[in-house]
């Protein structure tokens, strides 16, 4: 792929950007890929260790603001006619609600997620104290001379123990996916705006 074809395949997969953004990026990979070219490497060579046009895309859209996303997505292309505006407003009631109620359903769910996660936190904290709890209590079991009860609470507290090292690693591991998860559904909400905009 040479420059020319990399900033149209570009130009056309950011088409819902603002155009001053759009112009700014084209002109920045533009630039970058001249700069390869001057330090020695074929056009080609240089497009190619510019990465991917997706890769390019992908790095963009996650860079960009969702608001500024919104912002340019919802911008009347021209003057609004009288009776759009009345059926903009008689529908609100419609439209704002099912919005709110979407937004709302979708939020639950995502602090359904963190939720769950704060419980297996609290598992591990739970299952870490009684580790300490099974420790201090074989000691004091020890010194009463109740050695049978000593060795059962110090081993339950050990089995607490190591069941939470394990639950810590699922716990972060949890904690990370969510935050992936997270990303990727921002980054795919905004891949819609850039999308149906292209699409036109």
């Amino acid at each position: 792929m040479n420059k020319q074809e990399f900033l149209e395949a570009l130009r056309q997969k950011l088409a819902g950007l603002p155009q001053e953004d759009r112009d700014e990026r084209l002109n920045f990979y533009s630039e970058m890929i001249d700069d390869r070219m001057e330090e020695g490497l074929s056009e080609e060579e240089a497009v190619a260790d510019v990465g991917s046009v997706d890769d390019v895309v992908t790095q963009i859209i996650s860079d960009t603001p969702l608001s500024k996303l919104v912002k340019e997505k919802v911008k009347p292309k021209r003057r609004l006619r009288v009776w759009e505006i009345v059926l903009i407003v008689a529908g609100a009631p419609i439209w704002l609600s099912l919005l709110l109620a979407g937004a709302a359903v979708a939020f639950s769910l995502y602090l359904t997620l963190w939720s769950l996660i704060a419980a297996l936190w609290a598992v591990d904290f739970a299952l870490a104290m009684s580790f300490l709890y099974g420790c201090v209590s074989a000691v004091v079991f020890a010194v009463r001379g109740y050695g049978f009860s000593a060795l059962a609470t110090l081993g339950a507290g050990l089995f607490s123990a190591g069941a939470a090292v394990f639950l810590f690693f699922g716990c972060v591991a949890a904690a990370k996916g969510v935050v992936r998860l997270t990303k990727r559904i921002v980054l795919g909400i905004k891949s819609l705006f850039i999308r149906k905009e292209g699409s036109k």
